[in-house]
């Protein structure tokens, strides 16, 4: 009875470290979310690699350059998930990523003035990076997590993300806006540049948690896989999903609505602070927002975590669509900068919660053993919202000389998205998944 216990008290110390070496890679990452693509870049992008261009311009190409990042990532994320599922490789898959993505920024060090085609290919490369490593990563959180603490986990993992990229970027601030005066040497130009040498290290560092702490999950495949090449299976699974797809009915449900409310959450996390720039926000108001954000969005992830046992996984989601459309209704008639740490407060109370909730309810319905495949799929719909919310954004931009209609357009997105979602039956979602899972053949690493 005893040895029993003894058991059963280490298999849990064990399962509670692997869920916070997990949550380390989103404390790691957000790092490149925070400095990289919502704060630091988009302001050096706007004022020196793109200073020979009018400020709206350099605001539509900065979108361009999203939606060219997420096109590229969405293209690949399910056929290398299919594999990284046949393979049993989920956890190398997650290296590559993060290596791409590390190397890539680490080579924005060189941009300097006019240099904003570079900065775009830098750029580009280091989301592929990112967006990519976030599939595999994801694709971890059925196997880490007990199915009733799916939401808590994937709370806390986006609320530590939160905290980590917030800390970096507090850090990247002093030394772009102190440490220049302290050292009048080192202008501000070298320490943004630095900054970016900082998000590569960090980021680095802690995927090196996850790697070492988590086991990659047991390897499971159809019947009539075995024998099959890595590519060959990927896309027969790719076909198979896709002929099967009624099967699947709650999740495309599911998938199809948060790529819905996904257009008008990535719009405005990409393009905010661009956004604020172009209305001509101080820069202390803009990287100091975010930084707000950062660290006041962490306690409302949590708290969204725990919403979600009262309230149930949707209703919580639905919550948070209501906030960002009045959100969306507000940033219309952004003319002072009180408002936009106002809007700033308001975001934070809901982003955390939104994406870790959607990442959670994805989650549950997928079968375990593919989950790479289908949060491959998640991951398209994800690129594929960042693809049109900030295109539109630079397209609107354009035409009208601002950017006023493109924020209050993002309204559509979050009404559609609750519509759809209200379609989704979780329950019956869970039942499929585990139905097929049991389907599966266990094979040998």
């Amino acid at each position: 009875m005893d040895k029993t216990n003894n058991n059963s008290v280490s298999d849990e110390k064990e399962h509670k470290r692997a869920i916070a070496a997990w949550t380390m890679y989103d404390w790691g990452n957000s790092a490149f979310a925070t400095t990289i693509m919502a704060a630091v870049l988009p302001v050096y992008y706007s004022s020196v690699a793109a200073a020979n261009l009018a400020p709206n311009v350099a605001t539509a190409y900065w979108g361009f350059t999203s939606s060219i990042a997420a096109l590229i990532a969405a293209i690949i994320s399910p056929i290398l998930g299919a594999v990284a599922d046949f393979r049993g490789s989920k956890k190398r898959f997650l290296t590559i990523f993060m290596l791409i993505g590390v190397t890539a920024t680490a080579l924005l060090y060189v941009i300097q003035t006019g240099d904003w085609l570079l900065a775009s290919i830098f750029f580009v490369f280091g989301n592929i990076g990112f967006a990519g490593s976030l599939v595999y990563y994801d694709a971890l959180l059925p196997h880490i997590a007990k199915p009733e603490e799916m939401d808590q986990v994937s709370s806390r993992g986006y609320a530590m993300g939160y905290i980590g990229g917030g800390i970096l970027l507090a850090l990247n601030l002093f030394m772009i806006m102190f440490v220049p005066d302290l050292v009048p040497s080192l202008d501000a130009g070298l320490m943004t540049r630095l900054s970016f040498i900082t998000v590569a290290i960090w980021w680095f560092v802690f995927t090196l948690p996850v790697l070492l702490r988590v086991k990659e999950p047991p390897r499971r495949i159809e019947a009539h896989e075995i024998g099959f090449s890595p590519l060959k299976a990927s896309f027969t699974r790719l076909f198979t999903t896709f002929k099967e797809i009624r099967k699947y009915r709650e999740l495309s449900l599911g998938l199809l609505a948060f790529w819905v409310y996904s257009n008008g959450i990535g719009t405005i996390i990409v393009m905010a602070t661009i956004y604020g720039a172009e209305l001509g926000f101080s820069q202390t108001t803009l990287i100091g927002t975010l930084l707000m954000v950062q660290f006041l969005a962490a306690p409302f992830a949590f708290l969204f975590g725990w919403l979600s046992k009262k309230l149930g996984t949707k209703k919580s989601i639905y919550l948070s669509l209501c906030i960002y459309t009045l959100i969306a209704i507000a940033g219309y008639f952004l003319y002072q900068e009180w408002q936009f740490w106002v809007l700033g407060a308001a975001v934070a109370t809901v982003q955390g919660g939104s994406q870790a909730l959607s990442r959670s309810m994805i989650g549950k319905m997928i079968p375990r053993s593919k989950s790479a495949e289908f949060y491959g799929f998640f991951s398209v719909f994800e690129k594929f919202a960042s693809i049109l919310g900030p295109a539109l954004f630079g397209v609107v931009s354009t035409i009208m000389g601002e950017s006023r209609l493109s924020i209050s357009s993002l309204v559509i997105f979050f009404a559609l998205g609750i519509f759809i979602l209200s379609k989704v039956d979780i329950a019956k979602g869970i039942a499929v998944a585990e139905q097929e899972e049991q389907e599966l053949v266990a094979v040998p690493q």
